[in-house]
């Protein structure tokens, strides 16, 4: 190739710099019928930040100009209510069929359902398919602009070999917006910041984003990790969109610090071990693509030394597990117009979105490149996955659905979101050896999804030996570990099921599950009743509840399980409605609510308790509506506190009032009945406000940094201690500009010397633990004995000494406190028996303090219930007047 300026430049529409670096194709001749970013906006592309409505026009001027080779489609809302669009792009053939193409990889998708002719007629015919999705990270900025002007290059281009030959067998899907509430959030506050000029400042104002930050979206998730859970309607409306097509190449493209430079595959260690060396290889092969542009272009990059591929939950790992080649791309970030790095340079907006046009390029010529290849491994990922399965020690995953209904309805609900096939057994039927009712679950790994079965519902996942022993290794050098990301992750355990397995296919007459089937509420209401109950420990029951207690409906809760005459026996936490304590249409009411939460409802015609607390016992108070807050702002974690509003609100269906935290100390709290402090750095200013608070009956409920915060013993709020590692030393640190003389006979007797003074245990990055809940607390009620926890960081404390208050829930013994994922020796052994929950009485109220956060990504769906007694059946139990 010839000396040219840079491939964007070669566009009026970008802003150029002279280049003598070869471009990655022929200078090239653009459509005039394809409008330009200035036409349109006013601005060349990478000379402002676009908003998500200049996106949107954007993308409509592209679709209105050349409709036939542009579907512009909206595939969800979010919660502020902007569109999230995708825009596929091919010929005038492939888009006027694009459902037909949806129907063809559905099909081969699914060997078991095809013929070989017909399988080799797909895989001759079909054209390749490439996801590009952008800013998934609202504040990751160059990723939407990058997406705007590939689409326009991908449409304009003329007489381009390359281009040519992308739009004769390669689809390309652009999602240029994942988050459009977190973009605009940092939009306008980047332009309601900068002065007269942008400034290059590291620190400057429009360079750091108060709280929260773009990055997350309206309910401040990470939606990078939310893959798994699927708790947002971003997230749920982008999965449908992949599930629908499957394209055979995904790349999620983000931005990271400013003084890096650019990443792609290959991907670091670990590699998830239910991912194919086929699906590594073919990312690699594209990596190596880019490798070649880049060096022409004269662009810095890296690859391998970050950004792992082992956790199933995010954008470039989630469509692996369907078949697809799928990565991450990383650009250094200018967060905002320009950015003076570390060296000197200065990093213009304009080169961020240079660079991720390059890649997004290029990753569509290396799918044009490999069609064939790409198509034949994606089927027979199918095939392999399929045998698999039929060969697997745990061949079927069982959900017996005894315990807890709603539980394994949302459990199966998911899987079937994902896209994996699941049943419910209609009748009775014994697999390897055990009975099982009729509505049982069940899913038989061999099928299509069967490795995204099998590395989300097995109990453990295991990193590479050789990757593990190097980071016990860095680790023996006080170096820091790379695990990235949470390395235990098993969904039956997440949600604290029961589950089983077996190496056998079942035969039994199911329902197919799909993910929008309802939980169907159990009512039995007579004429004759004189309460009616709703039986506690799931969440159909804190649904109820949270709508009842709204409604104002009376409602009171048993601390303790009873049982009346006739040996009907509910569980404690129950929830229990007197009709004649209620208004005459209770009973129409209390069916409304359990149909729409689909709770059960059971009638009893006597209030005659033969064991534990009768219906007005003091042991069965009557609930309050209680007036939750929140604290919110600096300093609290972001994602915390919108992780735990979620679960709040959008899980249990009960509203909170966010305050912000530097009012707290200053703001009438005395309306309140529960205050929630989230993760976060708490100063103390703001103990004694909260002490007397508590002590007037306040409910204050803590999680992780903000039970460190309580911790602290000039605050108060809470009796523990917060410990520092547990060390065995084999001397004594010197002391002084001069000490004695000393004798190290030992590499590891001087490592001993140099680490004497006191430090936290070393940090985890995520596991499952195994908790034990104290059974005869009425904050337990309705929890079973044995729970699962997420475990993170390195915050361990004390257990409360009794004359202060209770440890409700511990950490297993050190054998047995390893739930799922990989946890460092020394903290198995100091965490184990260590508290998990804790009550403590202050006043005529309480501090419960969960020592890590029950509702981590909104995906602990097993300790919902444990959380729901803190907010809804705690202040009952305070003395609080009303």
């Amino acid at each position: 190739m010839k000396l040219i300026q840079s491939l964007l430049c070669t566009a009026a529409v970008l802003l150029c710099t002279t280049s003598t670096a070869q471009t990655m194709m022929p200078e090239t001749d653009f459509d005039p019928a394809i409008p330009t970013f200035e036409q349109v906006l006013g601005y060349k592309a990478g000379q402002r930040i676009s908003s998500h409505h200049q996106m949107m026009r954007y993308f409509a001027a592209l679709q209105q100009a050349a409709p036939e080779r542009i579907k512009v489609v909206e595939y969800a809302r979010s919660w502020e209510d902007r569109a999230l669009i995708y825009a596929a792009i091919g010929n005038q053939e492939q888009i006027s069929n694009l459902q037909g193409f949806a129907d063809d990889m559905q099909r081969i998708s699914d060997p078991r359902n095809l013929s070989r002719s017909a399988r080799d007629s797909l895989l001759a015919n079909l054209p390749a398919s490439v996801w590009l999705e952008y800013s998934v990270h609202g504040n990751e900025i160059s990723g939407t602009d990058a997406a705007m002007y590939t689409a326009y290059y991908l449409l304009a281009a003329k007489s381009n070999p390359l281009i040519d030959r992308i739009r004769k067998n390669t689809l390309v899907f652009i999602d240029p917006l994942q988050n459009p509430d977190g973009r605009e959030r940092f939009t306008s506050r980047y332009y309601a910041t900068v002065g007269m000029q942008p400034s290059d400042d590291r620190y400057s104002a429009e360079h750091n984003e108060p709280w929260p930050n773009g990055r997350t979206n309206h309910y401040l998730f990470d939606m990078n990790r939310d893959w798994l859970a699927i708790t947002q309607p971003e997230t749920k409306g982008r999965i449908a969109a992949l599930n629908k097509f499957k394209p055979l190449v995904v790349v999620d493209l983000h931005e990271m610090g400013g003084d890096s430079s650019y990443y792609f595959a290959p991907a670091a260690e670990p590699f998830n071990p239910h991912m194919t060396p086929t699906q590594i290889d073919n990312m690699n092969s594209i990596g190596r693509n880019h490798a070649n542009h880049f060096d022409t272009m004269g662009f810095d990059y890296f690859t391998r030394e970050i950004f792992d591929a082992f956790y199933p939950g995010y954008g470039d790992s989630w469509p692996v597990f369907y078949g697809a080649s799928a990565s991450t791309y990383e650009v250094s970030s200018s967060r905002g117009e320009v950015f003076k790095r570390k060296n000197g340079e200065r990093l213009h907006y304009f080169d961020t979105v240079q660079q991720h046009v390059v890649a997004s390029l290029s990753t569509a010529e290396g799918t044009a490149i490999n069609r064939q290849k790409l198509l034949k491994d994606f089927y027979q990922y199918q095939v392999d996955a399929i045998a698999a399965g039929k060969k697997s020690k745990q061949r079927v995953f069982i959900l017996p659905n005894q315990e807890d209904r709603a539980g394994n309805h949302r459990l199966a609900t998911l899987m079937a979101e994902h896209g994996v096939e699941v049943w419910q057994a209609t009748e009775e039927f014994k697999a390897c050896g055990e009975r099982y009712t009729a509505g049982a679950y069940y899913i038989d790994s061999a099928q299509p999804r069967g490795r995204f079965v099998t590395t989300t519902f097995s109990d453990q996942v295991d990193m590479a030996k050789a990757f593990l022993d190097e980071q016990e290794r860095r680790r023996s050098r006080y170096l820091r570990d790379q695990i990235y990301d949470v390395t235990g992750w098993s969904l039956p355990l997440m949600f604290n099921l029961q589950s089983a397995t077996c190496d056998n296919a079942i035969d039994v007459a199911s329902k197919r599950v799909a993910a929008d089937d309802q939980l169907a509420a159990s009512i039995e209401v007579s004429d004759q009743a004189v309460a009616y109950v709703v039986p506690w420990g799931d969440m159909s029951a804190v649904r109820f509840l949270s709508a009842a207690l709204q409604q104002g409906i009376r409602v009171k809760s048993a601390d303790r399980g009873f049982t009346l005459e006739g040996n009907q026996s509910f569980p404690g936490g129950s929830l229990v409605i007197e009709v004649a304590r209620n208004d005459q249409q209770i009973a129409s009411k209390v069916i409304e609510i359990a149909k729409r939460t689909g709770a059960v409802v059971e009638s009893i015609s006597s209030s005659w308790v033969i064991d534990g607390p009768s219906l007005g016992s003091g042991s069965m108070p009557e609930l309050v509506a209680p007036k939750i807050a929140m604290a919110w702002d600096e300093p609290v974690s972001s994602t915390s506190a919108g992780n735990t509003r979620f679960v709040i609100e959008r899980q249990m269906g009960y509203p909170v009032t966010a305050i912000r935290t530097s009012q707290m100390s200053r703001a009438d709290l005395s309306r309140y009945h529960v205050i929630v402090l989230p993760d976060g750095y708490y100063n103390s200013g703001l103990a004694s406000s909260l002490k007397e608070w508590v002590a007037d009956g306040g409910i204050l409920v803590t999680m992780d940094g903000a039970t460190r915060f309580a911790a602290t013993a000039d605050n108060g709020l809470l009796n523990v201690s917060r410990e520092y590692a547990v060390k065995e030393q084999s001397g004594s640190a010197p002391e002084g500009p001069q000490t004695d003389g000393s004798l190290i006979e030992s590499k590891a007797d001087m490592m001993a010397l140099i680490d004497q003074t006191q430090s936290s245990p070393d940090w985890v990055s995520g596991v499952l633990a195994n908790v034990e809940v104290d059974q005869e607390h009425w904050l337990t009620a309705g929890v079973k004995k044995d729970a699962i926890a997420l475990l993170s960081g390195n915050n361990i404390y004390t257990p409360i000494r009794l004359d202060s208050g209770v440890n409700l829930a511990w950490f297993k013994g050190k054998d047995e406190l390893l739930a799922s994922g990989y946890l460092w020796e020394e903290n198995k052994r100091q965490l184990a028996y260590k508290p998990f929950l804790i009550q403590q009485p202050i006043g005529k109220g309480m501090v419960i303090a969960f020592t890590q956060e029950p509702t981590f990504r909104a995906y602990m769906d097993g300790l919902n219930v444990l959380f729901a007694n803190t907010i809804l059946r705690a202040p009952a139990h305070s003395r609080k007047l009303r």
